[in-house]
């Protein structure tokens, strides 16, 4: 018999790694507990919750009285014993759902984003006092929630690295065919996953390609992603003309099989700003393709520069340049980076490990 009954809460009306993460919390954790979702009506994530009881709440903001008596309502219906949210900007309609419920169910966020200020206000004292427990996705985020939240009100924490799923690898004529439909054609292939939102940082790719475009080097760079931002799509697809690119880097689109693509390029890029954990990255070490990344934020607790993949000066698009150029020249080294790569996420972020201690967790909480 399942024990406890666990409500997976996520709001975003978005489609990144944060979303996608819920969802797989939601099937995992529900072989050990008895789970259902609540997203927003307006969320792409719904599409991805097939087999489990799904609610659908409208969202009109993070205070919404509405959306939290009936967030509310959900919980005492179902019971729940504990509410698992995963969006930062959930935590005020969660907080005043548990309010107004009878069950007053313990709260669980895991916390994606970083923290850069104290919380030590009214307002943020009467949210954190009300938080059971803070899983956060690297040593240095559990950090900053000790060092921003006073001890009196902080929720207990916990670091939980995030986990990537063994793959099932593509045999060459398949890779052949997947970059025949690309029309990479014989073109060393650099590959972008992610959101495109600018923290993302694809500029810097287009930046390096025009650099490394001056060089004739015969590179072919792929965006894959959904744009949060029209405007700043555009801007992407402009910089492509000024700098005469269009040949040579294309928009891919969202796809649900980034495995494939990851496989298909000789490198994967993750050029975001101080990007919290990751995820793009240990998926990309999973598929045994090489890593070059920003050297700032989670990143640093995944790569072990020219062990694991090879790190670049974060927002530097020249030092970028220089990486994948190196790579281009020394496929020796690419190919030890990705062997490497792969025996270290087996190691510390292996997707079956990373939720048998999320069990546990919550079966302690």
């Amino acid at each position: 018999m399942k024990s406890k009954k666990i409500l997976e809460v996520c709001l975003s009306p978005d489609l990144g790694g944060l979303e996608l993460y819920m969802s797989r919390c939601a099937n995992e954790l529900s072989k050990e507990f008895e789970v259902s979702c609540v997203v927003s009506t307006t969320s792409k994530l719904k599409d991805y919750i097939t087999t489990l009881e799904k609610f659908e709440i409208k969202r009109k903001s993070s205070f919404s009285i509405f959306s939290s008596l009936k967030l509310a309502k959900i919980i005492d219906d179902k019971n729940i014993d504990i509410v698992h949210l995963h969006w930062t900007k959930d935590i005020p309609i969660v907080v005043l759902a548990k309010i107004f419920s009878k069950k007053k169910p313990k709260i669980v966020q895991t916390r994606h984003m970083t923290m850069t200020r104290f919380k030590n206000d009214f307002y943020h004292k009467f949210l954190y006092k009300n938080i059971d427990t803070i899983i956060c996705v690297t040593k240095a985020l559990e950090e900053q929630i000790i060092k921003f939240i006073p001890n009196k009100i902080r929720p207990k924490t916990k670091t939980l690295y995030l986990g990537a799923n063994e793959v099932e690898l593509l045999n060459e004529k398949e890779i052949e065919a997947f970059k025949g439909e690309l029309k990479v054609e014989n073109s060393f292939m650099v590959g972008l996953v992610g959101r495109i939102n600018e923290f993302k940082g694809q500029y810097l790719l287009i930046e390096a390609m025009k650099v490394l475009k001056s060089k004739n080097l015969d590179i072919k760079a792929y965006i894959v992603g959904h744009a949060m931002n029209e405007e700043y799509l555009d801007k992407l697809k402009q910089m492509l003309k000024d700098y005469n690119l269009e040949a040579f880097i294309k928009f891919v689109g969202f796809t649900k099989e980034p495995y494939k693509f990851m496989q298909a390029c000789d490198v994967i890029l993750m050029t975001s700003k101080n990007e919290t954990f990751g995820l793009v990255t240990i998926e990309a070490m999973k598929n045994q393709t090489a890593v070059i990344a920003a050297n700032s934020g989670g990143v640093l607790e995944i790569i072990d520069d020219r062990e694991t993949g090879l790190l670049f000066e974060s927002g530097n698009a020249n030092d970028l340049a220089l990486k994948i150029e190196e790579l281009y020249f020394n496929m020796q080294l690419k190919q030890t980076l990705a062997k490497n790569a792969k025996i270290k996420v087996d190691e510390c972020f292996d997707n079956n490990k990373q939720f048998e201690k999320l069990n546990k967790l919550f079966e302690m909480i």
